[in-house]
């Protein structure tokens, strides 16, 4: 059985027999019936709780005439996802801005969690990311359905009417494999840099490691600008009426 965080092995004790439960009814066998929970799962609850508390104190603290400290922080984070996205996508963009804040928040809170002693990144367990890249695809296929309407596989057929044939399957493989780029880019960015710092760790717990945090903490935020980024192409390419 992997070793579980804290707060795993407090999840699993208070609700582990739910958890069993909801799996079997759902054909689904753990491998670890005493401890269906994961360290990547209770991790990813925790992220969401953080973001709901900081969502909850955003909405508190609104004022027009003396904005505070967090009001600052999420007017900065909309700005700053508005301006990607905006040059991106161009018109119609703000549509979409909940759901892409909501994206990049999320991936780096989880890619900055592992800094904290006792903690993990779920972005470390390949799982997650592909999570992530699942809802981003499915979100932008709605989306480029919704604004195009059948017009949209269009984009999948390409200009000349006799390769339709040849360009259909190739545009398809295409697109399932950006939800393999996106998760593996990802999980193995996290991973890596979680495995470089914990070895570092081990040899030298003084002084170098730091640097190695310093690093890991770079690549936190890269690979959440990354994947929102992406996020946004797509999106773009999906909306687009000139396809």
């Amino acid at each position: 059985m992997p070793v579980q965080l804290f707060l795993t092995r407090l999840l699993n004790h208070h609700f582990a027999v739910q958890v069993v439960s909801l799996l079997q009814a759902l054909h689904i066998h753990p491998a670890h019936p005493s401890a269906p929970i994961t360290n990547a799962f209770a991790m990813e609850l925790l992220v969401f709780a953080m973001l709901l508390v900081y969502f909850v104190a955003v909405r508190l603290s609104l004022s027009v005439e003396t904005p505070g400290g967090v009001q600052h922080l999420a007017e900065m984070t909309e700005e700053f996802v508005n301006d990607q996205s905006g040059s991106i996508i161009g018109d119609g963009f703000e549509r979409f801005t909940p759901y892409l804040i909501t994206l990049f928040l999320f991936i780096l809170l989880a890619n900055l969690i592992g800094l904290v002693p006792g903690l993990e990144s779920p972005t470390g367990s390949p799982v997650v990311p592909l999570g992530f890249a699942l809802v981003t695809f499915f979100y932008y296929h709605y989306h480029g359905i919704r604004a195009n309407g059948f017009g949209y596989i269009k984009q999948f057929l390409g200009p000349v009417w006799w390769l339709y044939p040849l360009m259909l399957p190739i545009e398809l493989i295409s697109h399932m494999a950006r939800v393999l780029s996106l998760t593996v880019r990802l999980y193995a960015n996290m991973f890596a840099g979680d495995l470089v710092t914990m070895a570092f760790f081990s040899l030298i717990p003084i002084g170098v490691p730091l640097i190695f945090l310093g690093l890991h903490l770079g690549v936190a935020i890269i690979q959440a600008y990354i994947f929102m980024i992406l996020a946004t192409v797509y999106l773009s390419m999906a909306v687009s009426h000139d396809h």
